[in-house]
């Protein structure tokens, strides 16, 4: 009969976050595959935790997942954590689970830290619609071509950032969506020096600077997204009825979805039935 893989959360910060689920999940499988198992010991020690524990991490990924799988198809039980927090958020996994679902190996989530969702919830800015982007890219140029695909982006973004690089992503974050823009940046939670601090990209600049905020730890950035701009049916119709003196029909359609935001058919209804009414 096969085992079972646990995809097991583990503190972001502070130990005692831990829940007890995930302890006695740890416990009890045949198996722990860690992405660092140095790091990882100090918290299974915590914990009384005697499995044996293997590293799993980018580098060796492909060779553990079909040895794993065959391991879990015999019977074993594994768990799957990362260094910090949810696995598989930014961090390896994705194959394991992946496989475990072809082969028809039952996967069981023990919930726990993230630190997307931590970050989030104490930041002040909008949480009903949000998207997580992970590292921004290392060089500036990358970085802000990446950071100018968002300027309409009305969502919450999240991203992650190494402490040497979180003053010039700031900078350029303010380049692009403009001083006044709110973020919130988080660094070291859940432990002793944690620090959330909210401001405009200007504000939060300044405090980089100043050593207000302190270049040292993971951050996680969580920008404002823009202003959603509410677009009338009759707006939409001027448009598509300006291009649909140069274009076919359903091509002037298409171009006044992209410019609009409004779904093509949509607009090609709205035409549609304008024209079927005479005006």
């Amino acid at each position: 009969m096969s085992g079972c893989l646990y995809i097991v959360a583990t503190p972001i910060g502070n130990l005692d976050d831990i829940s007890g689920r995930a302890v006695e999940i740890l416990q009890q499988v045949d198996l722990i595959a860690a992405e660092d198992t140095r790091h990882s010991k100090i918290l299974l020690a915590r914990f009384a935790v005697k499995t044996r524990v293997l590293a799993y991490h980018e580098h060796n990924e492909e060779q553990w997942t079909a040895t794993f799988i065959q391991q879990i198809a015999a019977g074993l039980s594994i768990a799957l954590i990362t260094d910090a927090g949810t696995p598989l958020i930014n961090d390896p996994g994705y194959k394991l689970v992946a496989a475990a679902h072809d082969h028809g190996i039952k996967v069981t989530p023990i919930p726990g830290p993230s630190a997307i969702i931590t970050a989030l919830s104490a930041s002040g800015l909008p949480t009903n619609k949000f998207i997580f982007e992970g590292y921004l890219p290392t060089k500036t140029t990358a970085r802000k071509n990446t950071l100018q695909q968002f300027i309409s982006e009305s969502r919450t973004l999240i991203f992650y950032e190494a402490p040497h690089r979180i003053h010039a992503s700031i900078q350029d974050m303010q380049a692009i969506f403009g001083a006044a823009r709110r973020v919130a940046i988080a660094r070291e939670m859940t432990k002793q020096f944690e620090q959330i601090v909210r401001g405009t990209l200007s504000e939060i600049s300044q405090k980089l600077v100043s050593v207000e905020i302190k270049q040292k730890g993971e951050f996680v950035v969580i920008l404002e997204g823009a202003e959603e701009i509410s677009i009338t049916d009759k707006e939409v119709l001027r448009v598509n009825q300006i291009l649909s003196k140069k274009l076919p029909p359903k091509d002037a359609a298409d171009l006044t979805a992209k410019i609009t935001g409004k779904k093509k058919k949509t607009v090609y209804q709205l035409a549609l039935k304008t024209a079927e009414k005479g005006y």
